[in-house]
């Protein structure tokens, strides 16, 4: 049997949508976008490769931002992915 009665005042308390998303820059999550910005850096000041920096960078934001889209989280899943072995694995 389900309780009808009111809540008491104060009980509830609105939570805005800001507090439960995920920290994006670009579109992409924090940790992708640092990693990617630190190693197209890497190109482009420290090879002097700056067409390929700048080339890398679009082509893995735009990866990251279309993962992110469809799973916000999508670099925890990926590092966990990562860290586990699998089961059948020999």
């Amino acid at each position: 049997m389900a309780d009808t009665r009111p809540l008491p005042h104060g009980y509830s308390v609105p939570v805005h949508r800001s507090l439960t998303s995920p920290i994006l820059l670009a579109g992409a999550p924090r940790l992708a976008t640092i990693v990617n910005g630190t190693l197209a850096a890497a190109l482009g000041l420290g090879l002097q490769l700056w067409i390929v920096g700048l080339v890398f960078w679009i082509v893995v934001q735009g990866i990251c931002v279309f993962a992110a889209r469809r799973d916000p989280q999508f670099t925890d899943v990926l590092i966990r992915h990562v860290r586990h072995r699998g089961y059948y694995a020999c």
